[in-house]
């Protein structure tokens, strides 16, 4: 196996989305509009809140949005779930990049909501910290996680539970 890349670029996230990427397992991340980052500035399988891992990306926020144009009219605000689904793709975005086979499924975690990304905001942060990481029988993982919209905390989430289930 190929030594493991630690930052991913937007293109290569597309790749990672067809299954385009040397080494990749099957737990890719969905197409646009449902991808929701643009980069992977950081991922470690050390380290991290608990020492087992964490991912860093980002998403650069901007009126042509398709979620702005809709959600809501004249109130223009970032879905809250988009921004939990992010957490739950980079969830699964690192339990194929540690090796694990599968295609990724959101299995649940609790949220809370401080904030918001409004149509003012420039920029979104993401982290999540893994808390467990399990290969077999099922690659399973729980993570923390937290959204920042231009360096303010706007959502916390805990126990982010993400699965890969076997491909037949």
């Amino acid at each position: 196996m190929a030594e493991r890349r630690h930052q991913y670029s937007y293109e290569e996230l597309l790749a990672h989305g067809r299954g385009e990427l040397p080494d990749q397992k099957d737990a890719r991340l969905p197409a646009p509009p449902m991808l929701m980052f643009d980069r992977i500035t950081h991922i470690e399988g050390e380290g991290g809140a608990f020492g087992k891992g964490y991912v860093t990306a980002e998403l650069d926020l901007h009126p042509g949005l398709w979620f702005f144009a809709c959600h809501f009219i004249g109130d223009p605000v970032m879905p809250g779930c988009l921004g939990l689904d992010a957490l739950w793709q980079m969830t699964g975005f690192f339990l194929g990049w540690s090796g694990s086979p599968g295609r990724g499924r959101a299995l649940g975690g609790e949220i809370k909501f401080t904030g918001q990304a409004t149509i003012d905001k420039k920029l979104l942060e993401y982290r999540i910290d893994i808390k467990r990481h399990m290969r077999s029988p099922l690659p399973f993982g729980i993570a923390t996680g937290e959204v920042k919209a231009d360096g303010e905390v706007i959502y916390v989430a805990e126990n982010l539970r993400v699965g890969l289930i076997p491909v037949e």
